[in-house]
């Protein structure tokens, strides 16, 4: 019986380990009505820094960019990670979610995992190592059961964009003040919102502030 529904479940990662000396930058693409775009200028604007950074893929988004999803897989400098199968917020007893019904049992909970691991297998040739629910929230059951499928739950310590509703200045600020274990989450797959714009007025600064960039393998330690 689970005893926790939010963003801070037992067994939920929010920093990097102890120690790291970077800052992972992790982008989610949602997928579903509104948001199955990708962002180029956010794209160019990591490339252009050389920033490494984590992409929270979900099946909604891969089906819908699939030459997109093969792009940003072959990329160097972008990690693939698990955002669901159909982005639903990861429950076993139908918590919802800024009005998004979450799964309903444990059954649910594994499609919702594995069903988008097998398809992130196919793309990338590996498994993930880390998931994010769609809207983050979760129980705590939930988050065990993500651990016992061989993946780790990841939220972060820095909201970045706030489900791209932020303008460009409120992400330059939020982003900005991100130091060495923050895991910062935006969105890629909304490229109207601020959230483009916002990082890369950040970035410069905090390049030349000797900010260091870490795709989540790198900065965690489990």
């Amino acid at each position: 019986m689970s005893t926790y529904w939010g963003l801070d479940a037992p067994g939920v990662v929010q920093t990097l380990s102890p120690g790291a000396s970077g800052i992972a930058l992790t982008f989610d693409c949602c997928g579903g009505p509104g948001g199955e775009a990708l962002d180029r200028v956010l794209i160019d604007t990591l490339r252009t820094h050389q920033v490494m950074s984590t992409f929270f893929l979900n099946a909604r988004w891969i089906h819908a960019n699939p030459v997109l999803a093969d792009e940003l897989a072959a990329d160097p400098l972008v990690e693939i990670a698990n955002h669901g199968s159909a982005h639903l917020p990861l429950s076993t007893t139908g918590n919802s979610a800024y009005g998004i019904p979450g799964t309903r049992n444990a059954g649910e909970v594994y499609d919702e995992v594995m069903v988008n691991q097998d398809l992130l297998h196919q793309l990338t040739g590996k498994p993930a190592r880390w998931f994010r629910p769609g809207t983050a929230f979760l129980d705590d059951v939930s988050s065990e059961l993500v651990r016992a499928l061989g993946l780790v739950p990841v939220n972060f310590s820095v909201n970045g964009d706030a489900g791209a509703t932020f303008t460009a200045e409120t992400v330059a600020q939020s982003v900005g003040v991100s130091v060495a274990g923050d895991i910062v989450i935006a969105h890629a797959n909304r490229p109207l919102s601020g959230t483009a714009a916002g990082v890369a007025a950040a970035l410069p600064g905090m390049l030349a502030q000797s900010a260091q960039f870490v795709q989540l393998s790198e900065g965690l330690a489990v």
